[in-house]
């Protein structure tokens, strides 16, 4: 059987679930066996990859050496088509999530095409999205070792962009999985007015830990990096910040969505699909019109 685990880290194949019989199957629907994320998969309850909108945006990578994080980073600037600069235009920060990086996370999940399509036809202002390297498994936060994405965002990349002639002085954020925590905990911290909405796709959120040690163990320090960085215990902070959270029922992170969800009661829904791109790309049009129109 697979575990949670090796489903998180890309490992979780259909071929590699076992479950015998009736009462197996039962035992996994119920999500008390290891591997429901793969018997779902086979049953087709994660859904297919749509097909991405037709139209490609303007899409810009660019370097800069991050004191915060100790190395170049990239970060990518996205637009919508026909617009060819930040120039007075509102910024949403893109977080990506565990392994990933800037140009996967604007490439894979074809940021360009679902902004344009947004724009043209939802009644949104242009706006820019944009990506930037957190590091792949710093899991957005301060380190032990002095790297602080966060403080790279907020200290570095927005300033910068500020200086491209972008409108950051109110800005949104969305992320997923890993980013998805990001984000809430980036909105937690700058808080309102300064952060205009906040997105969390498929959060990556742990009950304790001890959970997250087995799960991810390069995800926090110890528990102490743990505690400072939890994002329940900061939800408080949220309060004037418009949040947006959606995560599929297949999802191994939907249980500690739901109880996310419960506590916020944000907008968003728990819907059909699992911890992949295809549930991702399906939510972008309503996440980035909500981003939208938040911004404005």
């Amino acid at each position: 059987m697979v575990s949670r685990r090796a489903f998180l880290l890309g490992g979780a194949g259909v071929g590699a679930v076992a479950v015998a019989g009736g009462l197996g199957a039962a035992l996994v629907e119920e999500d008390v066996l290891p591997g429901k994320v793969g018997f779902d998969r086979a049953l087709g309850r994660c859904g297919s990859l749509p097909d991405a909108p037709r139209t490609p945006g303007v899409v810009q990578p660019q370097t800069f050496t991050s004191r915060r994080r100790g190395t170049d980073v990239t970060a990518v600037v996205v637009l919508p088509a026909g617009v060819r600069s930040l120039w007075h235009l509102p910024v949403v920060v893109a977080l990506h999530g565990n392994g990933g990086s800037a140009v996967s996370a604007a490439n894979g999940l074809r940021f360009d095409r679902y902004l344009t399509d947004v724009v043209r036809t939802r009644g949104v202002a242009p706006f820019a999205v944009v990506t930037v390297d957190g590091g792949p498994d710093a899991y957005w936060h301060r380190r032990a070792s002095g790297e602080d994405p966060l403080g790279m965002i907020t200290e570095e990349l927005l300033p910068r962009l500020r200086r491209q002639g972008a409108a950051t002085d109110r800005f949104g954020v969305f992320g997923w999985s890993m980013g998805g925590y990001g984000a809430l905990l980036l909105a937690e911290t700058a808080g309102a007015p300064r952060v205009a909405a906040a997105v969390a796709s498929s959060p990556a959120l742990f009950p304790s830990y001890d959970n997250a040690r087995r799960t991810n163990h390069r995800a926090f320090d110890d528990a102490a990096d743990f505690a400072r960085n939890d994002v329940f215990a900061g939800l408080d902070r949220l309060k004037g910040v418009p949040v947006r959270v959606d995560c599929g029922t297949s999802d191994p992170f939907a249980p500690m969505t739901r109880r996310l969800r419960k506590r916020l009661r944000p907008e968003g829904a728990m819907s059909g699909g699992c911890h992949d791109g295809a549930f991702w790309q399906r939510q972008l049009p309503d996440q980035l019109t909500f981003l939208g129109r938040h911004l404005r």
